[in-house]
Formats: structure tokens, C-alpha cells, sequence
């Protein structure tokens, strides 16, 4: 390519390196479920967001690398991630040997998500930041390359070290604002593909009321109430479940139009890739295909 031929976009070129991502992906806690029941209806879905067009499915909760192989085998092109494999439950070296089985056997269609959970969910959590470095050392020397990790940063610096020490970051329950500081902080380079929570539902009571119940677990954490000061909310924002700007800025409702509208407004940010979460106030155990049907359609 010469100098005066038009160049691509800096998250054309970022995307470019993970083209199996796609510029979609759905994220589900269901999906990475265990139970021996359900194997047929979860390898179903899977072939069916595949034809449906997503890119990728993230494994959402403390999920691990051996919940993607049932995924990977049902499939064909789909790409699986962890969102997040937790680095307090699953010691390093089982990490990278059952990366090198995936690899083996689907090469080159699973990212290990990583994050450092929660205080209140993981008894040993110390020093999460210096920790998760220890622990991607310990990837490395294994032989899991880093531009097959990606890491669930929401603070300036998890994101430099997803920058420094993998393929990009995951951010969860993030807004757009924030994704425009997360590239800013990655740079041109490296992937960004924060989550975004979806509310097919047009009426703003019913949709907030959703969104509410949904977000209530999420604001005893932490690392996200933080986040969300650090973005300029407030505590009154936090109370009471959310306030509607918080709830706004967070979640994707609405119309289509309105739903295309925030998931634009990511994207001008800085996505390279949406991890879409459907949000239904069914139980998170289940798998909402009719809302995935329809969030591929007003994507489409």
C-alpha cells in the first residue's frame, strides 16, 4: 500500500486482527452452563447465533476454558471468549494446557478473558492488580501468546496492561463515555470490546424496571461503582437502583432506532466489537433466543 492510497481506520486495523470476532458477539452467562440437561439446547443456540451472524459468544460469569469447547464443536466459524475466566479460580499452568487442548483441536477460535472478579466474590482477593500481572506472567511462560487474551479492564491502569500485555480489553458494564477513554488508553492498536446490556422493551418504565432489577447486584461492586464515579455519577446516581441517567447510559432500550442509537454511539467511541447482552428479566440461567432473533434482525 502506498502513502497516497486511502489507509484503513485504526479499529478496522485493530478488528482486522481477530476478523473471526466479528463486529458482534453475544454474551451470556446460559451459554457456559454445565448442566448435562441442557448440552443439546446450548449447542442448538450456538449453531443458531452463528446463522444468525454474530461473531463471537462470550461466556459470561466466572466462566472457564473447558465451557467453550462444547460451544467450538457445534460450530464452525463461531469465535468463543471467556467474560471473564477468573484468575482466583483457575490456577495459571490448568489455564494454559486447556488453552493448548482448544487450540489443538478448534485453532485459532477462542480468547481467554481474564479478570480479577470481586472482593466479595473470590475469599483471596489481595492486591488484584499485581496479582493479575503474576498471572500473565505465568501465561507467558507457558506458551499462551498474548494476542490471544484479552483482559476485563475498567481502570486506566488494567487498561494500559491490556495494552502492554495482551490483545485488547473486554470492559463490562461500561458506557460510551468510558469507551472513549479506553481508547484513548489502548490506542490505535489494540482490540476494545466492551459489553453493552440490551432491553428490547419500548415502554421506559418497564424497560428502566428491567434494567434495575438487572443492575442491582452490579452496585454492591465496587469496582463498578467506582468506575462509574470516576465517570462523573454520583452517589445519588447510584441509589435507589439506578438513577435513569445511569440506567441510560448503561443499558441499550427502546425502539430499534433508539437500540441502533446507543450501539452507534459505542462504536464512535472506539469499539472495535459489542459483547450484547439481552436483558429480558427472565433468569440468567436461560437462554433468551427469541430476544437474540430479534437483536440480529435490527442489526441486520
Amino acid at each position: 500500500m502506498t502513502s497516497n492510497e486511502p489507509q484503513p481506520e485504526p479499529r478496522q486495523r485493530a478488528a482486522a486482527r481477530w476478523p473471526g470476532l466479528g463486529r458482534y458477539g453475544v454474551w451470556s452467562v446460559a451459554l457456559r452452563s454445565e448442566d448435562p440437561d441442557r448440552s443439546g439446547e446450548r449447542a442448538e443456540a450456538a449453531a443458531e447465533l452463528e446463522e444468525l451472524g454474530f461473531g463471537t459468544v462470550w461466556l459470561g460469569g466466572s466462566s472457564a476454558v473447558h465451557h467453550a469447547e462444547p460451544l467450538l464443536t457445534a460450530t464452525s466459524t463461531l469465535a468463543v471468549g471467556t467474560s471473564i475466566q477468573s484468575i482466583w479460580q483457575h490456577e495459571a499452568d490448568a489455564a494454559a494446557a486447556a488453552y493448548a487442548g482448544l487450540e489443538k483441536t478448534h485453532p485459532g477460535r477462542f480468547l481467554l478473558g481474564l479478570g480479577v472478579s470481586h472482593a466479595k466474590l473470590a475469599a483471596q482477593y489481595r492486591r488484584p492488580y499485581s496479582a493479575l500481572v503474576t498471572y500473565l506472567d505465568a501465561l507467558d511462560a507457558a506458551g499462551v501468546p498474548a494476542g490471544r487474551r484479552v483482559l476485563a479492564a475498567l481502570g486506566p491502569r488494567t487498561l494500559e496492561l491490556s495494552r502492554e500485555r495482551a490483545a485488547g480489553a473486554i470492559p463490562y458494564l461500561v458506557t460510551a463515555e468510558h469507551t472513549a477513554q479506553a481508547r484513548e488508553i489502548l490506542g490505535a492498536g489494540p482490540l476494545l470490546a466492551p459489553e453493552l446490556k440490551v432491553v428490547l422493551e419500548t415502554d421506559p418504565d418497564r424497560a428502566r424496571a428491567l434494567a434495575r432489577a438487572y443492575l442491582a447486584m452490579y452496585l454492591e461492586l465496587p469496582n463498578y461503582t467506582n468506575t462509574f464515579l470516576r465517570l462523573g455519577f454520583t452517589e445519588a446516581d447510584l441509589a435507589g437502583g439506578g438513577s435513569d441517567r445511569l440506567v441510560d447510559a448503561v443499558f441499550a432500550w427502546g425502539d430499534e432506532d433508539r437500540i441502533r442509537e446507543r450501539i452507534r454511539a459505542f462504536e464512535a467511541a472506539g469499539a472495535d466489537h459489542l459483547a450484547l447482552q439481552v436483558v429480558d428479566g427472565g433468569d440468567r440461567e436461560s437462554l433468551p433466543r427469541e430476544g437474540w432473533r430479534r437483536l440480529a434482525a435490527l442489526l441486520g
